[in-house]
């Protein structure tokens, strides 16, 4: 019999640091596990006999695979609650890389990928909506920018550990290392206190249960502004990850100098996320969110004029600032946004079109490099930087103060 529920946590009380391990750990452990066959999939895709394009397929199928499941993930996050779609998406990753690495045949091999992909946008959504519920506002955006500074850090260190694994015992080591890390995650997950629904108002009816089409409906202004710049973020920063090497390659640098200057990029990127959170929780979203695309935007203009190691590298360390001050900013404004009731449908909607922005980020790049040239590519990826930049200072709320419901009592 579960204890009756308690008072929301007072902000005065409250500490991310009491909840670290039960909220943060999963999101360390499933980046991990991600990071760990991340670099490892198109190489067993071709050890199966796939062609390059075809490998660089199985890479892409785990974005399609969280692309298409965000709506089934707000179902799955509505009727079993935030702890066990952590659970079920830590065992269901773990079951699509077992696919992955103990079969012969690619056609099982792309369905475990794509069984990665839907894990993936179950975890994603369930973690927000719970830390979205059980933080008080006043540290909303703290919690939300560790939570994805934490699964940052799980993928950077994922593909250290999985060499190692691979170097001392093959290719299939670095899977079961991402088993091992994901399961993990949802043993973690199986720990998080359950969120109890808020009380009905004595003498009123429960509210009507939200559907995808009525929160579409209802919230719509929402999707058609700030959703728009959650569009053009997410296409700036999933282009990013493929502008510093292709540059570096244009100024035939030596691969291991590009991969230095990536890494740099991306060490920068992990060390701003807490203090970039504190400030949108003590100045309010607008502070970080468009200096965020500002400083991104003017890094991509000038990446073309860049001749050399040093200028790249100023230009690569600029755009890691600009992208880690953003961790957690895209959740964040989505779970200020978000109803009390129904909030897993509107965050499934809106992780939708993050996932659509970073899906046409770098195909755009891809189809400008190819038409006009590399430089133009990258020029237009800042120009939509300062695009998102233009609409998220247009329609955040200028307000200094977060602003959403109470946190959900635990029980």
């Amino acid at each position: 019999m579960s204890s009756p529920p308690t008072a929301p946590t007072p902000s005065s009380s409250f500490s991310l640091r009491r909840i670290a391990i039960p909220a943060f750990g999963p999101s360390l452990l499933f980046g991990l596990g991600e990071g760990a066959i991340l670099p490892i999939v198109p190489l067993t895709a071709r050890e199966l006999g796939a062609s390059v394009p075809i490998a660089a397929l199985m890479v892409a199928l785990i974005g399609i695979g969280s692309l298409f499941n965000n709506i089934p993930a707000s179902l799955i996050t509505m009727r079993w609650g935030e702890r066990w779609a952590i659970v079920a998406a830590g065992i269901w990753s773990g079951l699509g890389m077992a696919l992955c690495v103990w079969t012969s045949h690619l056609g099982l091999f792309a369905a475990g990928c794509f069984m990665v992909g839907m894990s993936q946008s179950v975890y994603n959504l369930a973690r927000q909506s719970y830390m979205t519920e059980a933080v008080p506002v006043e540290y909303r955006a703290r919690a939300l920018s560790t939570l994805g500074g934490v699964m940052r850090i799980g993928m950077f260190a994922g593909p250290f550990l999985a060499a190692g694994a691979v170097h001392a015992f093959g290719l299939p080591a670095a899977y079961v290392l991402g088993i091992v890390a994901v399961l993990g995650a949802a043993a973690l997950g199986a720990r998080i206190p359950d969120l109890e629904a808020p009380p009905v108002p004595h003498g009123q009816e429960p509210p009507a249960a939200p559907t995808i089409v009525s929160t579409l409906r209802d919230y719509r202004h929402v999707f058609l502004t700030l959703g728009i710049g959650v569009v053009l973020v997410s296409a700036v920063r999933a282009s990013r990850q493929a502008v510093i090497p292709l540059w570096a390659d244009h100024l035939a640098l030596a691969p291991s100098v590009a991969s230095l200057i990536y890494g740099l990029a991306g060490g920068i990127d992990m060390l701003v996320f807490y203090p970039a959170g504190k400030v949108m929780d003590q100045k309010g979203r607008r502070w970080v969110a468009v200096p965020s695309m500002l400083i991104m935007g003017a890094a991509m203009l000038l990446m073309p004029l860049t001749t050399g190691v040093f200028t790249l590298l100023l230009a690569a360390l600029a755009i890691g600032f600009g992208n880690g001050i953003g961790s957690g900013m895209i959740m964040t404004i989505g779970a200020d946004h978000s109803p009390r009731h129904g909030r897993a449908h509107f965050l499934g909607v809106w992780r939708l079109m993050s996932d659509i922005g970073s899906s046409c980020g770098p195909a755009l790049l891809s189809f400008l490099a190819a038409s006009l040239s590399l430089a133009a590519g990258i020029a237009v990826t800042g120009l939509i930087a300062f695009a998102a930049a233009g609409t998220l200072a247009y329609w955040l709320p200028r307000s200094g103060k977060a602003h959403g419901a109470v946190p959900r009592p635990t029980k």
